[in-house]
């Protein structure tokens, strides 16, 4: 499935929220887009990853009319052609909830297949209850109570540079903000990461994580805007970019890069989400 023109971006527009099942309703946006806006090509970043969404607002009826809910959890590698806009996901996942289907399971194949097909690669599907407990968010040093002068409200990878020492463990910032391309909306999120090598100099960091403050771009080009920033900057031994960011319309949207093949995210879960 192909992406569609930006004038056909529901992102942004009133919308009917359809109650029966369309999967015409996803939108598919060119993960290259972004990229190629600023200049520069995605294929010059070598990463691994995946796009966690997690998707709290999911219901459909049983083949006997009673409403089911749950908690279900997209997985998309990162490597697939087309991210999923917002917006058209939430339409998608509303069009199941006046539907009748046999069975969890049968759901569950419908979405893969669909969100597959708009992705242009595989994507899982996970159901979980109401009452699912997540896992613990990583061990990280907080840079948040560092006392920085911030200046810089737009992307200033100038301001990543190494210091004495070296470091092996995760750090997390919850000032992480940047703004939706088309609305402009803010994005509010945490942004943690981990890297083995030099020590990165953390009031220079911080400083550049809220320097995508003011920035308009989809969450996954932040965190890989990130991700090529620090690895460019600061050269470390194994590098890894995780934004937790705050559910929009019932859903959260979570880009995970690395530089390591084998590092599987983790779908923890922050207060604020």
């Amino acid at each position: 499935m192909g992406s569609v023109s930006s004038e056909q971006n529901p992102l942004g527009k009133t919308s009917a929220y359809p109650d029966q099942y369309d999967p015409g309703l996803l939108f598919p946006i060119d993960r290259e887009e972004s990229w190629k806006l600023s200049g520069e090509q995605r294929s010059e970043v070598a990463f691994f990853g995946e796009d966690i969404w997690n998707g709290y607002e999911v219901s459909w009826l049983n083949c006997k009319g009673k409403p089911v809910v749950c908690m279900a959890e997209f997985r998309l590698p990162a490597d697939t052609p087309f991210l999923i806009e917002s917006k058209s996901f939430k339409l998608y996942l509303n069009s199941f909830n006046q539907s009748r289907y046999h069975d969890e399971l049968q759901v569950k194949a419908l979405m893969e297949q669909d969100l597959s097909r708009a992705a242009g690669g595989p994507v899982s599907v996970r159901f979980h209850g109401p009452d699912a407990v997540f896992p613990a968010a990583p061990v990280a040093r907080l840079l948040d109570e560092l006392d920085v002068d911030i200046t810089d409200y737009s992307p200033n990878p100038a301001l990543l540079q190494t210091t004495e020492g070296n470091f092996d463990g995760w750090v997390v910032s919850h000032l992480l903000k940047s703004n939706c391309p088309v609305t402009g909306q803010p994005d509010w999120g945490s942004l943690y990461i981990h890297y083995r090598g030099k020590q990165i100099d953390e009031a220079g960091l911080l400083a550049y994580i809220v320097s995508l403050r003011q920035h308009q771009d989809f969450h996954e080009h932040c965190v890989e805007r990130s991700f090529k920033d620090i690895l460019q900057r600061c050269q470390p031994e194994s590098l890894t970019v995780y934004a937790r960011y705050v559910r929009r319309g019932g859903l959260d949207i979570n880009p995970f890069r690395t530089t390591e093949r084998d590092y599987k995210a983790c779908n923890f879960r922050n207060f604020r989400q």
